[in-house]
């Protein structure tokens, strides 16, 4: 798909990203109920903001591409009559959110039958939004200046920042033993942030970002993203990162080698 074709539904993104922050951000650092989604013990918060900002979203998607299907976190799928479908998480880090940080935001994919076609990322309290039309990715700053995102240059773990949400995401030994030895190689860590870490790696900022349990709305907005600023996005295993699942974002192809490895249990020094 040629580019121009393209923009209509990233200038669609943007208002929807609009939408979403006037339902959302009256409802942030405010008391307000919080529900739990979790069915079998655990803790999966959801808020009014949430379920708002999404039936926006779904009912402006619904007007204005009634062909399109649309892949939601609250709320049911709806079948595609086509080739397009939307992947959206109104609050990608309710934990976050309910707690007053800013490490949230709103994810907005579009995919063309199994492949992304462009994302976004808006975090609407700090007026920072990340975008990519599959070619390039762009990120505006809290000043509202928008500029050019590129990952960094890292020749290994040793030199590079890891970033996961947080350490109870890899639920299993395995995944956690995985992620320890990545960890040790690494040269710092650090917890938090959900959608926002990874685009701190697509700004430069970070070098690897590694976690397990993701969804499809976790990450489908963020895969564009990623992939235009020169970074790279898979499971552990090398598969495409669509699905969710256990996900590794680096912004130097030799990191994301590296650290693979050590998820896979085998040793590249």
């Amino acid at each position: 798909m040629r580019k121009g074709s393209i923009q209509p539904f990233l200038d669609f993104a943007h208002l929807l990203a609009d939408m979403s922050a006037a339902k959302i951000l009256p409802y942030f650092r405010k008391a307000i109920a919080i529900d739990n989604k979790a069915t079998s013990g655990g803790f999966d918060p959801v808020t009014v903001a949430d379920t708002a900002a999404e039936r926006a979203i779904r009912k402006a998607l619904r007007d204005r591409f009634p062909d399109h299907g649309i892949v939601g976190e609250e709320f049911a799928a709806v079948r595609s009559k086509g080739r397009y479908h939307w992947v959206i998480d109104p609050i990608d880090g309710t934990r976050a959110f309910i707690t007053g940080s800013p490490l949230w935001g709103t994810l907005i994919g579009l995919m063309d039958g199994p492949s992304p076609l462009l994302g976004l990322m808006d975090q609407p309290f700090t007026g920072e939004r990340f975008w990519s039309d599959g070619r390039q990715a762009h990120g505006r700053d809290p000043a509202g200046r928008v500029r050019r995102l590129r990952t960094r240059r890292c020749a290994g773990l040793a030199q590079a920042i890891l970033t996961s949400t947080h350490p109870d995401m890899f639920a299993a030994p395995a995944e956690r033993t995985a992620f320890d030895r990545v960890k040790a190689r690494a040269r710092m860590t650090r917890y938090g942030g959900d959608c926002y870490g990874y685009c701190l790696l697509a700004a430069g900022c970070v070098d690897v970002v590694i976690e397990a349990g993701l969804k499809p709305h976790d990450v489908v907005a963020l895969v564009p993203i990623i992939d235009a600023a020169g970074g790279r996005i898979s499971t552990w295993d090398g598969r495409p990162a669509v699905e969710g699942g256990r996900i590794i974002a680096a912004g130097d192809a030799r990191v994301h080698a590296e650290a693979m490895a050590l998820l896979a249990g085998a040793d590249r020094r």
